[in-house]
């Protein structure tokens, strides 16, 4: 990587926020663009969850990630506060890195 594509995405990215700083507010303000700008933050944060958990380079992997991913799915059923989310996770997994 040099230092023209750094900076060719640099300014690609402020474009991309540029643009989307330009759009009209009635489109905005559109049901389906509410309902879609709402569910995609969540969307795209399930799918970099999954892809950081069951992937292994371009490999399907099943080891310890899953289980503190689901420590961490038990414990926001449960409604437990983000930090104990975070550290049910993590103690999971590394408790069952440990053991296996």
């Amino acid at each position: 990587m040099n230092w023209l594509t750094v900076l060719v995405a640099s300014v690609g990215t402020y474009l991309l926020k540029l643009l989307g700083l330009l759009v009209p507010e009635k489109v905005l303000e559109h049901p389906r663009v509410r309902r879609i700008t709402t569910l995609m933050p969540v969307a795209l944060l399930a799918a970099l969850i999954v892809m950081q958990t069951f992937s292994s380079g371009s490999r399907f992997t099943l080891d310890a990630r899953a289980a503190g991913l689901a420590a961490a799915l038990v414990a926001v059923l449960l409604k437990a506060p983000f930090l104990v989310v975070v550290v049910a996770a993590c103690a999971t997994t590394a408790l069952v890195r440990l053991l296996l």
